[in-house]
């Protein structure tokens, strides 16, 4: 069994506060083959209550994060009207060592993000 496992938050960088109440999809991904594996959302401190990819699941491949964060930007006046520049961000990525604890956090404004893998 692997050791390692997947987790992720998103900083709302605009306001300088963890993003609270954000869905988050995760997907593996094969070739075209998307197949959703994992819905979180955050809590007040912009994380997920546990890994959203646990070690009981967790092996090497292909992922994507998809972050609904269009109703979060509208809710906070971030973003405005029927089309939004944001509204969902997918981060796709790959896992290679089944014993690391990947981090994949989301630094997020109105207008634009950020992503890196973190520890």
């Amino acid at each position: 069994m692997a050791n390692g496992y997947l987790t992720t938050h998103i900083l709302d960088t605009a306001q300088g506060v963890p993003a609270s109440g954000i869905t988050i999809l995760l997907y593996r991904v094969s070739g075209n083959s998307h197949r959703k594996i994992a819905t979180a959302v955050t809590n007040e401190d912009g994380r997920t209550e546990s890994p959203i990819l646990p070690q009981k699941d967790f092996k090497a491949g292909h992922y994507e994060l998809i972050f609904q964060v269009g109703a979060y930007l509208e809710q906070h006046n971030l973003a405005t009207g029927d089309v939004k520049f944001l509204d969902q961000i997918p981060i796709r990525f790959g896992i290679d060592d089944e014993d690391a604890h990947y981090h994949v956090p989301l630094l997020l404004s109105p207008y634009g993000y950020s992503t890196y893998r973190g520890s």
